[in-house]
């Protein structure tokens, strides 16, 4: 990776930090293209059983980095076009990973890094973090998946609520409101990713697929993917392992 995003791999665990502190980890073009840089490592290494994604710093991510598109040579239309097209490719990749992935929140989340935290299976939020939509502060709209992951998370009207209103709520809001899953400090998040690199990767992966693709498919259609998916899981050495176990208690 680049220094604006940092990749390691340790115990099935690869650990990818959005590495820009000095601007609350903001993304500009560069850092959304080393995001997904590493996104697409973590997809393509079989020793990489869980990602576990924090951000440098007293910020989880502000975003979308509102300098660069100040400063950006041109048309600041085709430079946000640029920008939230990169950064959403990344986050879509990211959710559409067959392996779990664990997010530590702290400070602020803001803007795209709803999309960021969102595009996340289990999120640790820290004490005192705050969560704000942003965009109407600085008269911009909705980007990265936002207006499509929020209000799955906590509703229509609660989304609408941050959307229009741009007050942040506070991480035990988003704990009430399941915008996270649970309250604590990283060291919880590198806990849970531990927890799951210690299970089945195929089962977490393919339960976070089938849960996230069910808002996008029919009753039946879910029923047969389970099926299916539960067939070929049963003939994993993981499920073999973990049913072996099961008998013997």
């Amino acid at each position: 990776m680049t220094d604006l995003v940092s990749y390691s791999v340790s115990d099935g665990v690869a650990h990818i930090e959005l590495n820009r502190p000095e601007v609350s980890n903001a993304v500009d073009l560069p850092t959304a293209h080393a995001f997904d840089d590493a996104v697409k490592e973590a997809a393509a290494d079989d020793a990489v059983r869980v990602v576990l994604l924090t951000g440098a710093g007293k910020r989880f991510c502000a975003g979308g980095d509102v300098a660069s598109m100040v400063a950006s040579d041109g048309d600041q239309s085709a430079y946000l076009l640029e920008l939230a097209g990169a950064l959403d490719g990344a986050l879509q990749r990211l959710a559409a990973l067959e392996k779990p992935v664990v997010a530590a929140v702290q400070g602020a989340v803001a803007g795209a890094g709803l999309g960021v935290m969102l595009s996340c299976d289990l999120v640790v939020a820290a004490p005192g973090t705050k969560f704000v939509i942003a965009y109407p502060g600085v008269g911009l709209t909705p980007d990265c998946g936002v207006s499509w992951l929020l209000p799955r998370a906590i509703g229509q009207q609660r989304a609408l609520q941050m959307a229009l209103t741009n007050r942040p709520i506070d991480s035990d809001r988003a704990l009430d409101w399941g915008l996270v899953t649970e309250v604590g400090e990283q060291d919880r998040a590198v806990e849970l990713a531990g927890e799951l690199a210690a299970g089945s990767v195929f089962a977490f992966g393919q339960a976070r697929r089938l849960v996230r693709g069910s808002f996008e498919s029919d009753r039946a259609s879910v029923g047969r993917d389970e099926a299916e998916t539960i067939a070929k899981a049963v003939a994993t050495d993981d499920a073999q392992r973990l049913l072996t176990a099961f008998t013997k208690r």
